[in-house]
């Protein structure tokens, strides 16, 4: 069994899109960020980063992990699951993974918080991450001409990238110019494991006051 805290973010979503995509049990513990829980005692001894999700495997001797993307991995390999056995189509899924976790994340994540989130609006620092959050769409569009999938079949690469495309809008910005990149969040936004995954946990607070939660968390 896996414990997984986690909330409703890009990053948590990751991880609960995985889970649900191998069927593996687990349960789950939101994490009420508003409140800074990730910030206390006990979740550090799980995070040292105060950061979510985290996951603790009760089946490994309670082995703790922490980071979106070393948790896929784990997860990839626990299981022999969304992560090729080829040594070159195994090394390109962790390129895209890698790819999502220091290139598109930190820029979308920069865009949201600016654009949404930041108590002054800086138009030339919404346009920076903005416009590199585009180029790096451009560059998820690209690798997607002609196939399905960033490597051959559906993987952890996949899961990671578009738990941040999904929510494109939420930073002011469009992919209907992009369809290489449109077709494939589509492609996997209906699957039903996807579509599970990105409601783990479920919401509890609409667009204003996660607004507000997030520009006064800004502030501590």
């Amino acid at each position: 069994m896996i414990d997984l805290y986690t909330a409703a973010t890009p990053n948590g979503f990751k991880v609960s899109v995985t889970l649900e995509e191998m069927g593996l049990p687990y349960t789950v513990k939101a994490i009420n960020l508003m409140a800074a829980e990730q910030k206390e005692d006990w979740f550090l001894k799980i995070n040292p980063n105060g950061r979510i999700p985290a996951i603790i495997d009760r089946d490994n001797d309670d082995f703790a992990v922490f980071e979106s993307g070393a948790i896929m991995l784990y997860l990839a390999e626990k299981t022999g699951k969304l992560l090729p056995s080829d040594p070159k189509a195994r090394s390109q899924v962790i390129q895209w993974l890698m790819f999502q976790m220091g290139g598109l994340g930190p820029m979308q994540g920069q865009a949201n918080v600016f654009t949404r989130y930041f108590p002054e609006q800086i138009p030339s620092v919404i346009a920076r991450y903005q416009n590199e959050t585009m180029r790096l769409y451009g560059v998820l569009d690209r690798a997607l001409e002609g196939r399905d999938f960033l490597v051959g079949d559906y993987s952890i690469a996949d899961i990671a990238n578009w738990c941040w495309v999904r929510s494109h809008a939420w930073c002011g910005l469009e992919i209907d110019g992009l369809p290489n990149l449109k077709a494939w969040a589509d492609r996997i936004a209906a699957r039903p494991a996807a579509e599970k995954g990105v409601s783990v946990p479920p919401r509890t607070i609409d667009d204003e006051t996660a607004v507000k939660a997030a520009r006064s968390m800004l502030q501590r």
